[in-house]
Formats: structure tokens, C-alpha cells, sequence
């Protein structure tokens, strides 16, 4: 049988006189091919490949700071001891769903400003979004964190003692959610690509909703493998979100191809 044990090497990759953290190289690495990928599918939409640009700067201000804020926000016992560590985002601790709130707000403000579809532009950023998911997941694996329950299957992640949950100080294998989630986003843009080049004429909104339910269906199994859920009392956080998402998302799927109605669009500035 095969096996697989990862190791991480460590959360800074070192370039001799310079030290970068791995996770902000992925998550930069993320939002570049982001972008191009993004611009990439614009011009098959007949949408200005200028206005990505333009709307990556607003996703990167809005989300960021959200996931940030976010994640501080459930962990507000440690950071209020160590509030130091808030602003230390090179550290780890992002939530990928602060994230999509801050840029479904972002996003909203832009098409709004501009003056331009918000289901068109979320068509065709929702394929970069869970690309740079599978990317972004890796900065886990080398900070050593967001790793699940104890397993002794043959693919498992040998997690540092200083890195083990409380109790589990002996215990050095663990599953590898990260990599389950890299790639179960793989399979999620797979998909994603798929609907954007074989149904080029699919009614606005339709990639952001398949998005939301395919992310959202693997992110519920997976985050109930985890050791560091974002808590609210007993409810994991992210699987509360991610439920929300699935039926936001199949209700605009019925609403579009069943009722054959339009997602609402948000109103627009006013040129005056």
C-alpha cells in the first residue's frame, strides 16, 4: 500500500540574505494568477480585462482585513492576551470565510461605483477564488496548523510536539485536511472551468452559485475532521456558514433555471 507521510520543512522559505514566509508567497501567488485568470475569462464575457485589475485592488482591501478580523474575532480569548499578534497576519490565522464576506462586500461597492453587473463579475472571478483556495491551503501544511484528528492511515501529517493540541502531546500523526481541502478546490475549479467553457451562454450568477455549493459541501465534511474549528459554543463555525452557502446557492439555482428568473441586481450609482 502506498504511503505518504508529510513534513513540513518549516514556515519560511529561505532565499539567503532574505527570509519569506511561505504563507504570504502563496497567498501573493494566489491573487496574481488570480488576476490573470480572472482577466483571462473577462475577455470571453466581453468584459474589460482592466476592470479585474481594477477589482482585485478592492478584493484584496476588502478581503484580507475581513479574514483577519474574521478569525480574530473567534479567537478573541488569545488576542486579547496577545494583542500584539492581531496585526501579525504573516503568522497564519485567516478565515477563509471572513474573506468571501469582505470581498462579496467589495465586490457590491465596485459593481456599484462602476456601474457593472455584480453576477457577471462574480461568474468570472469565482474560478480564481477557489484556485487560489487549493494555493492558499498549502500555507497550512508549512505553518503546521489547521490539521484534523489523529489518524494512522497510510497518508498522514507528522505535526511538531509544539504544534500539538492540547492532550494529544504524544500523539504525532494526523490527517492532512489541508490537502484534502487543496484538493477537493481542485475538483470544485474543475468543475468550474468546465460550466465556463462548455455553457458559455449559462444565465448570470450561475458559476458564484455552483461555487458556493461545491465549496461548501466539501468544506462542511472536512472541517468536521478538524481540531481548531472557529467555535460558537458548540457549533463549528465554518460548518454553519457553509450550510448557509448551500442553500443561498441551490435557492438561486431554483430561482434561475426553475422559476426562469434574473438574480437581483444591486441598484447603480447614480451618474448625476
Amino acid at each position: 500500500m502506498l504511503a505518504f507521510e508529510f513534513t513540513s520543512p518549516g514556515p519560511t522559505l529561505d532565499l539567503g540574505l532574505i527570509s519569506l514566509r511561505w504563507y504570504g508567497v502563496l497567498i501573493a501567488s494566489a491573487v496574481f494568477i488570480g488576476i490573470w485568470l480572472s482577466q483571462h475569462l473577462a475577455r470571453h464575457r466581453e468584459i474589460d480585462p482592466d476592470v479585474v485589475a481594477d477589482l482585485a485592488i478592492w478584493l484584496v482591501i476588502g478581503a484580507i482585513p475581513a479574514a483577519r478580523l474574521y478569525y480574530v474575532a473567534f479567537q478573541w480569548d488569545f488576542y486579547q492576551q496577545h494583542p500584539e499578534q492581531i496585526i501579525q497576519i504573516w503568522r497564519g490565522g485567516i478565515a477563509i470565510h471572513g474573506a468571501i464576506l469582505g470581498g462579496l462586500l467589495a465586490m457590491s461597492l465596485y459593481s456599484y461605483v462602476r456601474r457593472l453587473p455584480f453576477w457577471q463579475l462574480a461568474d468570472i472571478i469565482a474560478p480564481s477564488l477557489i484556485l487560489g483556495q487549493a494555493i492558499g491551503r498549502w500555507g497550512n501544511f508549512f505553518n503546521s496548523e489547521a490539521f484534523g484528528t489523529p489518524t494512522d492511515l497510510p497518508w498522514k501529517l507528522l505535526i511538531p510536539p509544539g504544534q500539538r493540541p492540547p492532550g494529544f502531546a504524544d500523539v504525532a500523526y494526523y490527517h492532512p485536511t489541508f490537502l484534502y481541502e487543496s484538493l477537493w478546490n481542485l475538483g470544485v475549479f474543475g468543475i468550474l472551468m468546465g460550466l465556463f467553457w462548455r455553457s458559455p451562454l449559462n444565465r448570470p450568477g450561475t458559476i458564484a452559485l455552483v461555487y458556493a455549493i461545491a465549496y461548501s459541501l466539501g468544506r462542511f465534511w472536512i472541517e468536521g475532521l478538524r481540531t481548531d474549528s472557529l467555535m460558537l459554543g458548540p457549533l463549528r463555525i465554518a460548518q454553519g456558514v457553509s450550510l448557509l452557502f448551500i442553500a443561498l446557492g441551490m435557492w438561486g439555482l431554483f430561482r434561475l433555471y426553475w422559476l426562469g428568473k434574473a438574480l437581483p441586481e444591486l441598484p447603480k450609482a447614480s451618474t448625476n
